[in-house]
């Protein structure tokens, strides 16, 4: 018998807790390595009460608020997406390490990775690299039988529209994410305060001296962050569109 044959009953093969064998990779190690990197790239903020505790990468404000409810349990810390505004749910069980484990094993869903794995995990024997991600999408028969007859494909054609309109409402959809992670931000912190409803307002018509003046009052880590958010919605600028005639 070879070295290489293992057979029942063979008890003189090495065995490692946690490794089947030499020639199986260790699959924690990448993938816990990319989704540190992956939420070193994420930027976050910590409010404790109205009070900004701390902002930047996930772990260093896990950290943070993890120190905070030890000291004091008595008031919540919430933590939200710089970008969208989402509220980001930790464990803070136990001690720092044990915060920081949970976070490297957490589901891809709350480190920003889309839950069905990416394009290179599905990638198929000689399928070329290419960022593909393969989603279900509904049409009428109509719509179907146009892509058919396009050059390409109906992939080809769908990517096509989808940068096409990419150029074309890059604007309004900076405005509309900055809208809505702003809302979406002050929804959960500031419905309390002096003219949340009429900041909304303004933040929406697009008036942006309106919704300063009326944020200033507020607490400054909840005014600043909000206004942060706010910020593009009011900086992007869309092109005139031509008259019709």
């Amino acid at each position: 018998m070879s070295a290489d044959e293992i057979y029942p009953g063979n008890i003189d093969a090495e065995f490692h807790p946690g490794k089947m064998n030499d020639s199986e990779p260790d699959a924690r190690g990448p993938k816990m390595d990319e989704r540190r990197q992956m939420d070193e790239r994420r930027r976050c903020t910590a409010f404790r009460g109205s009070t900004r505790i701390a902002s930047g990468a996930l772990s260093e404000v896990a950290l943070t608020a993890k120190a905070a409810l030890d000291a004091d349990e008595t008031t919540p810390i919430l933590i939200f997406d710089d970008v969208t505004a989402e509220p980001i749910d930790l464990d803070f069980r136990g001690g720092p390490d044990d915060v920081l484990r949970r976070l490297a094993h957490a589901p891809e869903t709350q480190i920003g990775r889309s839950p069905k794995g990416s394009a290179d995990d599905r990638r198929g024997p000689g399928r070329p690299k290419l960022g593909v991600v393969a989603r279900e999408v509904t049409l009428l028969p109509r719509h179907w039988d146009w892509l058919g007859r396009q050059p390409g494909g109906a992939s080809v054609a769908l990517r096509k529209l989808v940068e096409e309109a990419r150029r074309g409402n890059g604007g309004k959809d900076r405005i509309r994410q900055s809208q809505e992670a702003a809302y979406r931000f002050m929804a959960a912190m500031a419905g309390n305060e002096a003219g949340f409803e009429e900041a909304l307002r303004a933040l929406f018509a697009g008036n942006k001296e309106r919704f300063n003046q009326l944020v200033e009052g507020w607490p400054p880590g909840i005014r600043d962050y909000a206004r942060g958010l706010a910020g593009p919605a009011f900086e992007v600028t869309l092109p005139l569109e031509r008259p019709r005639r």
